[in-house]
């Protein structure tokens, strides 16, 4: 059959609209940050853009994240969002490639479908570690899984960016720890379909992570040490609990601690203990309490281990549940302007010019359709496996979708166990569950369309 003038017309203009949208992906990728008019911010961002000149480490304050900030502050940070939002793409296009599945048009509408549903957008355009936890599952995947289908340049930078967002946050790390510890249990069952060269280089990112992070701190610091804090959240996440109060309650009468005296008086919450006016800034804050906090956290897990064992399982599925876009990205983080106030002046007119900063920011709407899209995505997971187990389909789209499931559950129990439940830790990982299932539908409507 001939094709028209008219048709060719169409196609080239579709073609055209199509290689449009895909160039204005990295744009649209950062959205959020160009209506805001700057970058957002969040509540410990401060706490990263310090670390470079404050000189010393800060609990939960990655040094290595500290100095990707600090480069782009002659910029106005703008220059970091690019990067977030080029390697998002990046990576979402390379899954795809490695699937068998990249096409122009499929490329350009999940894309789209991840910027207007998902919390991904908000997540490339705030000066936040939080992008890099979903995007580093995905480069894990792709050097494990694509290892024998990716160049060399391809397997460096999935290297360097996978060390990277590692030593960015300890819960990220955590992560990726595990899913490699995974793939190294599961090998001898899979054989070539987790290639030995990509689960070592892998593996090796974690260490690679691990010495930038080190190296950092001692650069910064003068200490080679990792990140503080570990004790200290975990710790608040057993206050609130009740765990503390009832170890204070049975030990006091015979030991001395610090926070013996204020055992009736400890606050609801973890965040107001550690974050807000309590006992813990009287008592010199981590510097003087590390010690006891640390004591308190491995002494009540032998005391009281089938309560503590209750408490992470709820902590859990709690964390799974807590998927709402944008917790600690408020107008009210002071200790953010302060910072950039006090070390970065130049920052400080474009960034109170922001709709952020006059109270223009807002996510209840925007959650009508994220938390619902999110706990949808988390199901459509578990029906893809169950399909593919039901079917003994084993291809590497299963796979991927064993991979994200495992990384949920994991920072689930890292999150929640140890900081307690936010919604925080649960949106800047749930977008890759939608992700999957959109590619899932994807290629599901493509086989259908060749079938007729």
């Amino acid at each position: 059959m001939s094709i028209t003038t008219d048709q060719l017309r169409a196609r080239a203009a579709d073609t055209f609209w199509l290689r449009l949208t895909a160039a204005a992906l990295p744009l649209l990728m950062i959205a959020p940050a160009f209506w805001n008019g700057y970058p957002l911010l969040q509540w410990d961002t401060g706490g990263y853009l310090a670390r470079w000149y404050e000189g010393y480490l800060v609990p939960s304050r990655s040094t290595v994240f500290g100095l990707y900030l600090h480069y782009g502050e002659s910029f106005g940070f703008w220059t970091n969002l690019a990067v977030q939002s080029l390697a998002t793409l990046w990576l979402l296009q390379l899954t795809l490639r490695i699937l068998g599945l990249m096409q122009t048009f499929r490329f350009v509408a999940i894309s789209l479908c991840l910027i207007l549903s998902t919390a991904l957008p908000w997540l490339a355009s705030m000066l936040l570690t939080d992008i890099f936890a979903g995007l580093s599952v995905l480069s894990l995947f792709l050097m494990v899984v694509g290892a024998n289908r990716i160049s060399a340049l391809e397997k460096i930078l999935l290297f360097a960016f996978t060390a990277f967002a590692a030593a960015t946050h300890s819960a990220t790390l955590g992560v990726l720890f595990g899913l490699c510890a995974a793939g190294w249990m599961v090998r001898p069952f899979l054989g070539a379909r987790l290639p030995l060269a990509g689960l070592t280089q892998a593996s090796l990112t974690i260490v690679a992570g691990g010495l930038m992070l080190v190296s950092a701190n001692y650069a910064l610091s003068g200490k080679l040490a990792w990140t503080p804090g570990g004790y200290g959240v975990a710790f608040g996440r057993m206050m609130q609990d009740g765990i503390v109060a009832r170890y204070l309650n049975d030990r006091c009468p015979r030991e001395r601690y610090k926070l013996c005296p204020y055992r009736n008086e400890l606050p609801a919450t973890a965040d107001e203990f550690l974050w807000g006016k309590s006992m813990f800034n009287t008592l010199g804050r981590f510097d003087g309490l590390n010690q006891e906090m640390g004591y308190i956290v491995v002494h009540s897990l032998a005391d009281y281990p089938a309560w503590q064992a209750g408490a992470a399982l709820r902590a859990m599925g709690q964390q799974l549940l807590h998927v709402a876009t944008g917790e600690g990205t408020t107008v009210w983080i002071p200790h953010t302007y302060g910072i950039i106030e006090r070390y970065i002046p130049s920052q400080v007119a474009p960034m109170r010019a922001a709709r952020q900063q006059h109270w223009e920011l807002g996510f209840d709407a925007i959650n009508r359709l994220h938390v619902p899209v999110a706990l949808i995505s988390m199901l459509g997971l578990v029906g893809l496996l169950a399909r593919a187990l039901a079917t003994r389909r084993l291809d590497d789209l299963t796979l991927l979708a064993a991979t994200v499931t495992l990384a949920l559950l994991g920072n689930a129990f890292i999150c929640g166990v140890i900081s307690g439940p936010h919604d925080r830790y649960g949106a800047r990982m749930v977008w890759v569950a939608t992700f999957v299932v959109l590619v899932a539908l994807s290629r599901r409507f493509g086989d259908n369309v060749k079938a007729q």
